[in-house]
């Protein structure tokens, strides 16, 4: 009885020790940074509006809002993603259900916490946030080594860009 009560303690505590170490969100960060590559061979431009339909994935965008450098705006014609819509469908196709839910960047990063250093798998965000609020622009998903994957404007396809690139960082979050 003794031995069985001390290996049973030393089994407890060998697994406690061993799941404490794992961060949670490690399981499924190689799945997004997979996911993310694949769809870029994908070819799929980018569409204002695009990837916010009920289920995450390309869709025709809008023209609600477009304020884009091509006229007339091509998005209500045009099936694709854009920045939030792509970051929306590779999370949903990682995790396996759609953890960030319809909405824009300033919706995404309210579901999300914000972290100092970024893992692969992180969303980047970029534009203004204060305690009083969010005014976000843009998001990609962080690759390593300063580059990020993201649906960076009208008439581009996803792409593989240079964090640098843009000028208001303004941060790495986790789900």
């Amino acid at each position: 009885m003794r031995r069985w009560r001390s290996a049973a303690v030393a089994a407890a505590l060998v697994l406690a020790a061993v799941t404490a170490s794992v961060p949670l969100g490690l399981y499924v960060s190689p799945n997004i940074v997979r996911i993310a590559y694949e769809i870029e061979q994908r070819g799929i431009v980018y569409s204002w509006g695009g990837g916010h339909d009920a289920e995450p994935g390309p869709s025709n965008g809008t023209c609600v809002g477009y304020h884009g450098k091509i006229k007339p705006c091509p998005a209500a014609r045009t099936r694709g993603l854009d920045c939030s819509g792509f970051a929306r469908w590779v999370y949903a196709l990682a995790h396996g259900s759609d953890v960030l839910g319809p909405g824009n960047t300033n919706d995404h990063v309210r579901r999300m916490r914000r972290v100092v250093t970024a893992i692969p798998g992180d969303l980047v965000f970029f534009g203004k946030i204060t305690k009083k609020g969010f005014k976000t622009h843009h998001v990609g998903i962080y690759l390593g080594g300063g580059k990020m994957m993201d649906a960076p404007e009208t008439g581009a396809e996803v792409r593989v860009d240079d964090i640098a690139r843009r000028k208001d960082f303004a941060g790495f979050y986790r789900l």
